[in-house]
């Protein structure tokens, strides 16, 4: 389908299954929507992190159409998380009910993106072939303070062969706009992972730890993480692995 066409299967509650995998070629991004008044904050958390918080496009207050899509963010992700005052609140299908006029949005991008590029270098991806939304853990990493915005990076974890981490890196260095290269490579207590079989967000992806090495992505999921301190009165994002695809070509 093309990214139109899954957008409308969101819209309709057709479909909910995670984004990885889906409209190769096109753009993938996190979504973050706050009230105005602490939009110029989180803005500069995300000048601050680049690597956590690559921004692709920002809406003004009460648009609901990006730039990098013919879409209404309200509605054409699969699924959406709600925050309130820094505590997880609710998943849903979409947020029309939640939605104010002072709402800004910032689309951030996802390193799904760059996955077609690692299958074509013949790299599998275990969370794919499970059927499973790739595992996402907290880590010590700090990330740089943005006013209220403050805390550690949150990873994404893709277990590679030894001689597929060179070719990995070359590859996912080229998407910027999508986290680029890894941040971290071998032994998951060194950030701060405890249990690389418990992830925060997502879900646990088998694999032989003598036959794979865990790899890990900054995450645009690094905004839910830090709006633990900011406490938003709301905060809608996009629940983990379930990301807008937008219009934009990039492969």
């Amino acid at each position: 389908m093309t990214p139109k066409e899954q957008r409308l299967r969101y819209r309709m509650n057709l479909d909910a299954t995670t984004t990885s995998g889906l409209c190769d070629d096109y753009l993938q991004v996190n979504l973050i929507t706050l009230p105005r008044e602490y939009a110029f904050e989180f803005l500069l958390f995300c000048r601050r992190n680049p690597k956590a918080c690559p921004l692709v496009d920002i809406l003004e207050g009460g648009s609901t159409q990006p730039l990098v899509a013919d879409a209404d963010i309200r509605t054409d992700l699969p699924k959406y998380r709600i925050y309130k005052n820094g505590i997880f609140e609710n998943e849903v299908l979409d947020v029309t009910r939640e939605w104010k006029e002072e709402f800004v949005t910032f689309l951030i991008g996802c390193s799904f993106t760059f996955e077609k590029a690692l299958n074509q270098a013949g790299i599998r991806l275990l969370h794919q072939e499970q059927t499973k939304v790739v595992p996402m853990f907290k880590t010590n990493i700090p990330c740089e303070k943005s006013g209220r915005f403050e805390g550690n990076m949150v990873v994404s974890m893709r277990a590679l062969k030894e001689d597929e981490i060179e070719k990995a890196v070359e590859i996912t260095s080229k998407f910027e706009t999508s986290h680029g290269g890894p941040v971290h490579v071998g032994n998951p207590g060194d950030i701060g992972v405890q249990d690389i079989y418990k992830p925060d967000y997502g879900e646990c992806v088998k694999f032989d730890e003598n036959d794979r090495i865990p790899v890990f992505w900054a995450c645009g999921v690094t905004p839910q993480n830090v709006c633990i301190h900011a406490k938003p009165e709301i905060m809608i994002t996009h629940a983990p692995g379930h990301m807008l695809i937008t219009d934009r070509v990039e492969s």
